[in-house]
């Protein structure tokens, strides 16, 4: 035994070295016998056989499809099982318009058929919506809405705080659920932060609350894969809110901030609420392994109160789900697209995917604008969306960056008939590892609405030269290609 442990102490370095190769050889058939991108897996291999470690750190965080991960292998089951089951309880399909088609282009229905046939997801024509800039006017309107709810509320956010906005708000909600209102809450463990004593004061209320994908160490984890990044609040099954403004004071201007922030949210009365409510029911599912009993306040009937009323596809995604749902719609978008395209993102890290269809749609004459933070707020994200930069104006991909701010809005417009409003950014955590939601707008004016927006945004930008950025120093340049390889972690 003792000449055992003495060979092991003598020969430690070239054992731990024995079991990386054993464990590198195992991953390199299992990568091989996986059939995907080749350049990709002559990438990951070299990585494993040049890198002791490292290279299998490497694999872990990019290398592995997450959306086929064994820990939402039943979750996807059941969640199927209950989404067919709400549907034909509540009704919530609807008929597909016959002018559909013909009043928004074959382009933008196949976007359409793309999410109907990822997901089933509905498309509802009898929406009301409301397009809030920033949170003092998202806050305002939630505020409202809170006071008046009568059977339920719920909320799912990947950031609350108890800070002076957050306390006002779980103070509200204590008192919703002290007068026999219903309230449940989801909040990302990783993203949000809320102390103890706020946790007990709503258990004592009555609110119901649990932490979605609980860790350990969430201040050393701040990065890690699987967070809800969603920003979702359904009151008594009729008004929905979804967009970029999650539950921090920052987001308010109307705080004594330090930077003004610049962010896009929607409110939703009709059809698509229901799409918001399974949503979040999902996730309440998953993160209370409580068996909510379903019931009718949940998915109540709607009538539009406008003439006009909207049609809304929502467009959910996470590694739960056979398909990176928004992204495709995105890709699609993107390729549907005739005249425009105006983008919003605070993260710009593009797949390849992605960034194939931007610059080959500029290329081909589509008027492409971008708009991204001048100062992010990560120093590792600004590198990182700046090494995309060069290849985008190359190609003709105008980009601009806000100088107001910080803007955090994640919006999309193509031509006068497409819109997209919600939690994904252009980045890979948003198509491939978090939990988002987008709301997907099939109408002209509400187009029309957001290129307005788009453009007096604008006027708080400093459009980026090719020439001039071309000049930017080796150091930068250096900076911008370390940080674009952790892209997928920012």
């Amino acid at each position: 035994m003792e000449t055992l442990l003495n060979f092991g102490k003598a020969n430690l370095w070239l054992i731990i070295l024995t079991i990386n190769y054993l464990l590198v050889i195992a991953l390199s058939i299992f990568i091989i016998l996986k059939n995907k991108n080749p350049v990709k897996t002559l990438s990951f291999l070299f990585a494993l056989a040049v890198l002791p470690f490292l290279g299998l750190l490497v694999y872990y965080f990019f290398g592995q499809d997450y959306r086929k991960s064994k820990i939402f292998e039943k979750k996807y089951i059941l969640d199927n099982e209950r989404i067919r089951e709400w549907r034909r309880n509540f009704r919530l399909d609807q008929e597909e318009r016959k002018d559909f088609k013909d009043t928004f282009g074959e382009e933008t229905y196949k976007i359409f058929k793309l999410l109907k046939n990822n997901e089933r997801a509905v498309l509802t024509f009898d929406n009301d919506i409301e397009i809030l800039i920033n949170g003092e006017n998202k806050f305002k309107r939630l505020r409202e809405d809170l006071e008046k709810a009568k059977n339920h509320i719920h909320l799912e956010y990947f950031v609350l705080f108890d800070d002076e906005l957050g306390t006002d708000l779980i103070d509200r909600l204590c008192k919703k659920a002290q007068e026999g209102i219903q309230v449940r809450m989801v909040y990302d463990d990783v993203g949000s932060n809320i102390s103890s004593k706020a946790k007990q004061k709503m258990t004592n209320a009555g609110i119901q609350h649990f932490p979605f994908m609980p860790v350990l160490f969430s201040n050393s984890t701040s990065k890690l894969n699987y967070r809800d990044h969603r920003k979702i609040v359904v009151i008594d099954g009729s008004i929905g809110y979804v967009g970029g403004i999650n539950l921090d004071q920052k987001y308010d201007n109307s705080y004594d901030n330090e930077r003004y922030w610049r962010d896009t949210h929607l409110r939703i009365k009709g059809g698509a609420v229901g799409s918001l409510q399974s949503s979040f029911l999902l996730s309440w599912n998953f993160a209370s392994a409580d068996k909510l009993e379903i019931e009718s306040p949940l998915f109540p009937k709607h009538k539009p109160e406008s003439e006009n009323p909207v049609a809304i596809q929502m467009a959910a995604s996470g590694p739960d789900t056979d398909w990176a749902n928004i992204m495709e719609a995105i890709f699609c978008a993107i390729n549907s697209a005739k005249k425009r395209i105006y983008i919003t993102t605070p993260y710009f890290m593009p797949n390849d995917s992605i960034m194939t269809a931007l610059t080959t749609a500029a290329r081909s004459g589509v008027d492409i604008r971008i708009i991204i933070p001048y100062q992010s707020d990560s120093w590792a994200a600004q590198y990182a969306s700046d090494s995309y930069v060069e290849e985008c104006l190359e190609s003709g991909v105008r980009i601009f960056r806000y100088v107001k701010g910080f803007i955090h809005a994640k919006t999309m417009v193509v031509d006068n008939s497409f819109t997209s409003i919600g939690t994904a950014n252009l980045d890979y955590r948003s198509f491939a590892l978090n939990f988002e939601i987008n709301a997907l707008i099939y109408n002209h004016d509400i187009a029309e609405r957001m290129v307005e927006i788009f453009e007096r945004d604008i006027e708080n930008t400093e459009e980026i030269d090719l020439e001039r950025w071309q000049k930017r120093g080796v150091v930068r340049k250096l900076k911008e290609s370390f940080s674009r390889l952790w892209a997928p972690l920012l």
